[in-house]
């Protein structure tokens, strides 16, 4: 069965959990899961979460980066492009469109946009 990994922000922890679950109740199996960490308090801590993530992202068949996104998910966006993973990128708006706001790397081919609720995006994953 495919193997996933989402990368998001911690104001985003109650949808990266329901979007687990549901993905883990059809069969998929995700890498890692960071909710159920603490925030990092020190350096080590840091660099342990680092380290599983960044081996979450290679485990991975596939990475969702549900927006909005920090510093680290933006980077296991890049761990995932460089490794020519399959990614999907949601956000509930059009600001992934917005020219202002936006990133040169959500406009790569290789990068599938969910634009909708947070159940399109769970029909796209398992289509």
């Amino acid at each position: 069965m495919k193997k996933f990994y989402i990368a998001s922000s911690f104001i985003n922890i109650d949808t990266v959990r329901y979007v687990s679950n549901e993905l883990k109740s059809k069969g998929y199996i995700q890498t890692y899961d960071w909710t159920k960490n603490i925030r990092a308090s020190t350096f080590e801590d840091l660099k342990e979460i680092g380290c599983q993530e960044r081996d979450a992202v290679m485990e991975a068949d596939f990475i969702i980066v549900l927006l909005p996104a920090g510093k680290s998910s933006h980077i296991e966006f890049g761990i995932a492009l460089g490794q020519r993973k399959r990614i999907l990128l949601y956000s509930p708006n059009d600001e992934v469109n917005n020219f202002e706001t936006t990133s040169t790397f959500y406009h790569l081919s290789e990068v599938e946009k969910c634009i909708g609720t947070i159940d399109d995006l769970i029909a796209m994953v398992t289509k």
